[in-house]
């Protein structure tokens, strides 16, 4: 589709434009308001050095963080806000749409364990079991925390990733333990987070799939199990499953079984992945909802994809969840992900804007997505890309009055 440049309205500066913006992220509002919740909360309680209530803020934290990141209280979290019809309000159904920023409330809920656990650590005056089994804990919640923070995470995923689930599995245990020897009746809540962390891995799983390689840079992998997932869900991923899991979006065909995923050379893991094409992989858990679940809350939504980002939005394309028009900037699309993959996009979007970097050079995306919107009539965006240009295009576009949503890293 042919497309020309277009001119875009000047930017909206108001307040309420700017609080949209980073750092004022339904993310970490959230975040904030779990901290409050928890002065208020120690306040309301007259904490005066009580261990009990101390115990009982780690306890009602620690099973938020842990709680909030389960894959069936994520599904759940999805379904709830994307059931608003679309006759709702715009206002409302922009703001039901970013449901995935729930790990905002993981973000809260870690923070204030940690900070009332070094509380209890420091007053705790028991026995001395009893207090360095404290202060090995605040360690441990302590050095998961640093490793989050996101400079360290992102130069050191594969760190953070392993510091999460050992160092989680190793404070459930010896807070069992510190529970069991000092107030048995927290331990309820802790076999809930218990529970809650086991489950996906009681599906863990060695399953068969099938490699095409259209070109170095992607990997398209065929699974068919016995699972057929929602569109718009994830399937982690792993080839060892004690050590590294990577999510990718599934793309189920309508009318067949099994599912895809689409896998772009992006770093060590996946550069292996498609040089060495494995027979087998490990999966583990349930299908999960992700972003691009919103689309049902809009009329008509424009997708914005870079790359390989056009994984995600295949699903909702070929199932046709919403009315959809896409916007579609990669290079060589033929060669990079072959015929046949352009082609099935083709055929449920023929008015897609296809848009080859390499003879047409680098686009203007917020301008495409924009002219898109103003063609198509749609009330909302989804940007599957990178980290800044997702940014970059739902920032550009909420600033000028229109819904925009993509990833925001925040796991």
């Amino acid at each position: 589709m042919t497309v020309h440049a277009v001119a875009l309205p000047p930017a909206d500066r108001s307040l309420r434009t700017i609080l949209r913006r980073r750092p004022f992220t339904h993310h970490n509002r959230l975040a904030a308001t779990v901290v409050l919740a928890n002065v208020v909360a120690a306040l309301s309680w007259h904490w005066q050095g009580d261990a009990k209530v101390l115990t009982t803020l780690v306890v009602l934290n620690v099973t938020l963080a842990a709680l909030i990141r389960q894959q069936l209280v994520i599904n759940l979290l999805f379904r709830l806000a994307t059931s608003a019809p679309t006759h709702w309000p715009l206002r409302i159904r922009w703001t039901l749409g970013k449901v995935y920023h729930f790990g905002g409330l993981h973000v809260g809920a870690a923070i204030c364990a940690t900070a009332w656990f070094l509380v209890l650590a420091v007053t705790t005056t028991g026995p001395p079991f009893v207090q360095v089994l404290t202060w090995v804990i605040f360690a441990v919640l302590g050095g998961m925390i640093v490793l989050a923070l996101p400079r360290l995470r992102a130069r050191h995923h594969d760190l953070f990733e392993r510091s999460h689930r050992f160092g989680g599995w190793t404070v459930l245990v010896l807070f069992a333990v510190l529970a069991a020897v000092s107030d048995p009746v927290f331990l309820w809540p802790l076999a809930l987070v218990a529970v809650s962390v086991a489950l996906p891995w009681l599906r863990l799983r060695r399953v068969p799939v099938r490699i095409d390689s259209p070109s170095p840079h992607v990997a398209l992998v065929s699974f068919d199990y016995g699972v057929t997932p929602f569109a718009g869900s994830s399937t982690a991923v792993s080839r060892n499953p004690l050590l590294e899991w990577h999510s990718f979006a599934n793309v189920p065909a309508p009318g067949r079984s099994g599912f895809r995923l689409t896998i772009s050379r992006s770093g060590d893991w996946t550069g292996k992945f498609i040089t060495d094409r494995p027979g087998h992989v490990w999966v583990k858990g349930i299908p999960t909802a992700g972003v691009g679940n919103i689309d049902k809350l809009f009329t008509r939504v424009v997708w914005v994809a870079t790359g390989s980002g056009i994984g995600p939005c295949l699903p909702h394309l070929l199932a046709e969840t919403a009315p959809a028009e896409l916007v579609w900037s990669t290079r060589d699309p033929r060669r990079t992900y072959g015929d046949a993959l352009v082609d099935e996009i083709l055929r449920v979007q023929p008015d897609a804007v296809v848009w080859d970097t390499s003879t047409e050079g680098k686009p203007d995306l917020v301008a495409l997505a924009y002219d898109a919107c103003r063609r198509f009539d749609a009330e909302a965006v989804i940007c599957i890309s990178n980290k800044p240009t997702t940014w970059q295009v739902v920032e550009e576009l909420e600033s000028r009055g229109i819904p925009a949503y993509g990833a925001i890293w925040d796991s």
